[in-house]
C-alpha cells in the first residue's frame, strides 16, 4: 500500500508518520511538508497512492484545493483529512474523502481508517486508466501511453465503448474506415493496428486486457480502471464525473453520449 502524509507542520509530520508507521508496517510510506512538494513527487514519478492523510491547513494552498488535485490525478486514491478545524467535515464529504481525523491522531484511529477505506486497494499489478469523458486518453502509472498510430488509439477506443462485447473485422473497419469497402487490403491494414494495439499494451504488461477470439476482438472491462465504467457503476465522486463530454474526439462516439444524456446523438 503506498501511503502519503502531508502536512506543514513539522511535529505534526512526524506524529502522523510514526502512526502510520506502526498501523501499516508494511506500507510504502511518503511524507511531505506541503502539497506542493507532494503533487511534484506524484508527477515526477508517475505514481498513484492507495492513501493519502492530509491537513486541512497547508502552506501555499489549502489541504481542500489539494485533495480535489489528488482525486484528478488518483481517482480512487483515498482521502484522509487529519486536523484540528471540524468545520470542513462537510467540504471533506462533497469529495467523498474516505475519513476524517480530528488531531492529536492515534495508532488506533489511523487503523480503523486503512481497514475502512473507501476505495479498496487494488491487489496485484497496476491497472491501465483510461479517461472517456472529455477527450479519449489512456494512462499507465500516472503517464500517458503512446500509440505509434492515431487509428490504434481510435481502434481501442472503439474496444473500450463496446465495454467488452466483441466486435467483428467488418464492424471495426466500418467504425475506423467510415465509407470505405471491406476489401483484403483494408483488412490487413486492421490487423496491423491490432497487432499494434497488442504489442503496445503487452509493453506495459497488460496483454490481459485484450480479448480475441476467431473474428471478434473485445476488452476485458475488470482489465481497466475507466471512468465511463465507473460512472456506469453508480460512481459519482468528484473525479469521475460527466460533464456532458464523451471521446470528444471520435464523431461515433456521440451515440454513447446521446444515452448518457438521454438525447437522440
Amino acid at each position: 500500500m503506498r501511503i502519503l502524509a502531508i502536512d506543514g507542520d513539522p511535529r505534526a509530520l512526524d506524529l502522523l508518520t510514526a502512526c502510520l508507521r506502526q498501523a501499516c508496517p508494511q506500507g510504502e510510506l511518503h511524507p511531505f511538508s506541503s502539497g506542493h512538494k507532494a503533487l511534484a513527487w506524484l508527477k515526477a514519478t508517475g505514481a498513484g497512492f492507495d492513501a493519502a492523510f492530509l491537513e486541512v491547513a497547508l502552506p501555499e494552498m489549502s489541504g481542500v484545493a489539494l485533495a480535489r488535485q489528488l482525486q484528478a490525478r488518483c481517482p480512487r486514491g483515498n482521502l484522509i483529512f487529519v486536523t484540528e478545524f471540524p468545520q470542513y467535515m462537510g467540504e471533506a464529504f462533497d469529495l467523498h474523502a474516505s475519513g476524517y481525523l480530528m488531531k492529536p491522531v492515534t495508532v488506533p484511529e489511523v487503523q480503523r481508517e486503512l481497514a475502512d477505506l473507501r476505495y479498496p486497494v487494488q491487489e496485484g499489478p497496476p491497472l491501465l486508466r483510461v479517461q472517456a469523458f472529455g477527450n479519449f486518453e489512456v494512462f499507465f502509472q500516472g503517464r500517458p501511453v503512446h500509440f505509434r498510430r492515431s487509428r490504434t488509439k481510435e481502434l481501442f477506443a472503439y474496444l473500450i465503448d463496446r465495454r467488452g462485447a466483441g466486435s467483428t473485422m467488418g464492424e471495426l473497419i466500418s467504425i475506423l474506415w467510415e465509407g470505405r469497402l471491406d476489401t483484403p487490403g483494408v483488412r490487413s491494414q486492421l490487423r496491423s493496428l491490432i497487432t499494434d494495439l497488442r504489442t503496445t499494451l503487452q509493453a506495459l504488461g497488460q496483454e490481459a486486457v485484450i480479448i480475441k477470439r476467431r473474428d471478434l476482438i473485445a476488452v476485458d472491462p475488470k482489465q481497466v480502471d475507466c471512468d465511463y465504467y465507473r460512472f456506469l457503476a453508480g460512481d459519482r465522486s468528484p473525479g469521475n464525473l460527466f460533464r456532458g463530454e464523451y471521446m470528444s474526439n471520435y464523431s461515433w462516439g456521440e451515440t454513447t453520449l446521446g444515452a448518457l444524456t438521454g438525447e437522440d446523438p
